[in-house]
């Protein structure tokens, strides 16, 4: 890994992240690249996201807003040096080669052949840094008689089974209300660099990882692919519970609200049997092991929501909780940021935006909560140390300046001409 200085927009009591001293640039623009980027920065290292001048990342609009200041924004670029440069000028060509120069990772989630299109491809970031690690996100891939195609979230879902699997059998497959396809491919590029990095330590060489929405979403699926080879079996949805694997649903109580029971196992059946007062289901033959619970999934899903619906929410979580069956809660968003677990764990952290100042929109920005580093780390946890800044170019002359030592004169020269703004 490549040391590199601290940086000026830092704050001081953030605690050191395992990727401290680590640079990566960014280029690309939505969610799986800049997500891929977010996790790099959670853990220390120095991401600057790159942005053309004339065209900004569109997550800079998307998200609820107050005062022009969009809130999906200061998650998915906190922690980054937001820097406007013009790629498709031959002057902006060279700052951005020189940049590669002090790099260890550059990030990118243009369609494949992009890069190349303009010149800087990894051929081209090889000669310059050959240590550097090019992760490149994509809808179907670099190859492949789809990788030319557009790709997003929601067709990569559907395209990979995924989301088939969702929903109730004989209706619409609907989607989650989140962009899971590019989420799993910004997780597994950055899982694809961590392990370059380690591969780099070894060989000293870089190398290109390739992280594609399809894929990421078909390696979630569990035994799909072996089962269908060789059984033939094609899973189906199957609702708000997995088929044959029983008592694992969600049962609505007294209060009207929904709580999950997991008790697939044969002991913890044994404990929702003794909590529900019937410990002779638990040696009924109808229920007794995994296999006869399975062919009996209807009538038991019955019985015990017929039981569930007797008591408020709370009253019986509280009970099985008692007798240690895995039981929960499904929260909104309200009720998950009052969780006690959540906030002993101090999973909600602010999100300042330095690029604001009183007034500059037409509020006071205050700290804005969102969600801080996962996983956490116990010596190196890395940190929040600032939320995606609302300006575009915020720290253009910062990294300018600091990375390549541009005076005064060179940045508005450049700023004249439209490489930088």
């Amino acid at each position: 890994m490549t040391t590199h200085p601290p940086f000026a927009s830092a704050t001081t009591d953030t605690p050191p992240g395992a990727l401290d001293g680590l640079r990566v640039l960014e280029l690309g623009t939505l969610i799986a690249g800049p997500y891929c980027g977010r996790l790099l920065g959670d853990m220390g290292a120095d991401v600057i996201k790159i942005e053309a001048p004339d065209r900004p990342d569109p997550l800079r609009d998307w998200g609820q807003a107050e005062g022009g200041h969009q809130y999906f924004w200061s998650v998915h670029a906190r922690n980054k040096r937001c820097v406007n440069l013009d790629l498709r000028t031959e002057a902006g060509r060279r700052i951005f080669l020189d940049l590669v120069a002090t790099a260890d990772v550059v990030v990118e989630s243009f369609r494949p052949g992009t890069l190349e299109r303009w010149g800087v491809g990894y051929d081209v970031l090889r000669e310059i840094s050959p240590r550097l690690v090019l992760a490149r996100v994509s809808g179907y891939g670099q190859t492949g008689p789809y990788a030319a195609r557009p790709g997003y979230a929601s067709v990569a879902e559907g395209i990979s089974g995924l989301r088939h699997l969702n929903g109730f059998p004989g209706q619409a497959p609907p989607r989650i209300a989140l962009s899971l396809g590019d989420s799993l491919a910004g997780m597994f590029a950055f899982q694809g660099v961590l392990a370059a990095l380690i591969a780099r330590g070894r060989t000293g060489r870089g190398q290109i990882v390739d992280a594609a929405l399809t894929e990421a979403a078909l390696a979630i699926q569990e035994s799909t692919v072996p089962d269908y080879h060789k059984t033939g079996h094609v899973r189906q949805p199957s609702g708000t519970r997995l088929d044959r694997v029983a008592p694992s649903n969600l049962y609505r109580t007294q209060d009207g609200l929904w709580v999950i029971i997991a008790a697939n196992q044969d002991t913890l059946f044994a404990r929702l049997s003794a909590a529900m007062g019937r410990p002779d289901l638990a040696t009924d033959p109808r229920y007794a092991t995994h296999t006869a619970r399975g062919d009996h999934q209807d009538e038991l899903d019955t019985l015990i929501a017929e039981w569930a619906a007797g008591f408020p929410a709370a009253e019986l979580i509280e009970l099985l909780t008692k007798f240690e069956v895995v039981t929960g809660p499904v929260n909104t968003v309200a009720e998950v940021m009052a969780d006690p677990q959540f906030n002993a764990r101090e999973i909600f952290v602010d999100h300042v935006d330095p690029s604001l100042g009183p007034g500059d929109t037409g509020f006071d920005p205050e700290p804005v909560k969102g969600v801080g580093v996962i996983p956490k780390l116990s010596e190196t946890a890395g940190g929040v140390r600032w939320g995606g800044p609302s300006r575009p170019g915020t720290h253009t002359d910062e990294v300018l300046t600091e990375i390549l030592g541009y005076d005064a004169d060179r940045l508005t020269a450049l700023r004249e001409q439209g490489t930088i703004s």
